[in-house]
């Protein structure tokens, strides 16, 4: 270890020998609560808008449910300062408990708040505030929990200890889009529409408060004492680690991008150019996700024993060169083209989704880490994950290629295999 890279963590712990099961759940179960809710919100999107945002127009009640939908995302670069500052003032389990409570609470809230029948304007008013509690939530949860797993882990470990952040991610939308499809099987449609689609809202109560005992009983792994009393870390790291920051920015592109893209608009690119049916294009998507589930893990253990670089260099560089031929895949009128397509964004995502966590802790100095990590990753992924179903969907309009979303996918690659060459290699690093 050169003699930057020993200053950078001089002021951390010992680490554990061995990876506690506890450590995993604590730090896995706020991904799940979070992106549970992003996929519920969506599911009951038009509903929702009936409910709060009634008009004559069903479109213009969607676009009003998912504009509250798009403030909860505004919220998230703010969500990480105010996250980043506690984790690395007070610590990362006081973080990670505040975050878990501004969760759960907004969406249990959501499930039981009335209408505009009985509150009139209000309950827009009201609804808007309680995604905006949860957009703040977001942007602390999955950065502070990626710090959190990776330094309660040990030093054999902590590839495979930060991969679990995104498995809970991707979980916690597949969970929310299984509930969904529960709740419109179960129930009428008449019966979903009235009362039934709060109910997932309420279940989230109970994954809040389950995730709430489980971290409540976990111990600090890291006592914040990098930065001198009366200052802010947040400040600090934009003083001293602006570098840092940019550097975790830029590594984050396609993660912002290839995620956005391949799971959410991709759906949406199934139906409308590949020509097929709504249920088959979630099939297909669901199916992937199970994929991407087995490989964020997997790429994470494998790190640990090739180190980091190859793993994200696999990933960031197949993309690289593949996204053209995976959607000239997506663009035959075939399901078994469709799948090949999604599935080869889904394991390329996966190798470098899996190692994007540790290496961001591994090159961060762990006083001013989940700050420079907030700001970095919530500037970068908030921007260009909110921003790619539309700018993907522009490039088809504008050049008439349904095939130029490729190009933008190629773009956020080539921007990050840059900033993955200029890192070091960090596995055997001290974290």
């Amino acid at each position: 270890m050169d003699s930057t890279t020993a200053a950078l963590h001089a002021d951390e712990p010992p680490h554990p020998t061995h990876l506690p099961v506890r450590l995993i759940a604590a730090g896995t179960v706020g991904n799940i609560m979070e992106w549970y809710d992003f996929a519920v919100y969506g599911y009951f999107a038009a509903t929702i808008g009936k409910h709060f945002f009634p008009a004559n127009d069903p479109t213009t009640s969607l676009i009003a449910a998912f504009g509250v939908f798009a403030a909860g995302f505004l919220m998230r670069p703010l969500g990480g300062v105010v996250f980043g500052h506690i984790g690395d003032r007070i610590g990362r389990k006081a973080a990670l408990t505040l975050s878990v409570l501004a969760m759960a609470i907004p969406t249990f809230l959501i499930g039981v708040l009335p209408g505009h029948d009985t509150l009139g304007a209000l309950a827009a008013v009201l609804l808007v505030i309680l995604r905006m509690i949860q957009g703040l939530s977001v942007g602390g949860e999955y950065t502070t929990s990626i710090v959190f797993l990776v330094e309660g882990a040990g030093r054999k470990h902590r590839g495979f200890a930060g991969s679990w952040s995104g498995f809970g991610a991707v979980g916690g939308i597949l969970l929310g889009s299984a509930v969904g499809a529960v709740i419109a099987l179960a129930f009428p449609p008449d019966a979903v529409q009235s009362w039934a689609w709060r109910l997932p809202f309420l279940v989230g109560l109970f994954v809040g408060l389950a995730g709430l005992f489980i971290r409540r009983h976990i111990p600090e792994a890291h006592k914040p004492a990098g930065v001198q009393h009366g200052r802010s870390p947040v400040w600090e790291a934009l003083r001293s680690e602006w570098r840092t920051i940019l550097r975790i920015a830029l590594l984050n592109a396609i993660n912002g991008v290839g995620f956005y893209v391949a799971f959410v608009y991709l759906v949406t690119y199934m139906q409308t150019v590949g020509g097929l049916s709504e249920a088959s294009a979630l099939e297909i998507n669901t199916l992937n996700m199970v994929v991407l589930l087995a490989v964020l893990p997997s790429a994470g253990w494998l790190s640990d024993r090739l180190g980091r670089k190859p793993l994200l260099v696999a990933g960031i560089g197949g993309l690289l060169v593949l996204a053209w031929p995976l959607f000239w895949a997506l663009h035959h009128p075939s399901a078994s083209w469709n799948f090949v397509g999604q599935l080869g964004f889904a394991v390329c995502f996966g190798l470098f989704g899996g190692v994007i966590p540790v290496t961001m802790v591994e090159t961060t100095p762990a006083g001013l880490r989940c700050s420079a990590i907030s700001i970095g990753y919530n500037l970068c992924v908030g921007l260009l994950g909110g921003l790619s179903p539309l700018v993907a969907t522009w490039l088809i309009e504008r050049t008439q290629d349904d095939l130029s979303p490729a190009y933008y996918v190629m773009a956020a690659a080539l921007i990050s295999l840059l900033a993955t060459l200029w890192l070091p290699e960090t596995a055997d690093t001290a974290a």
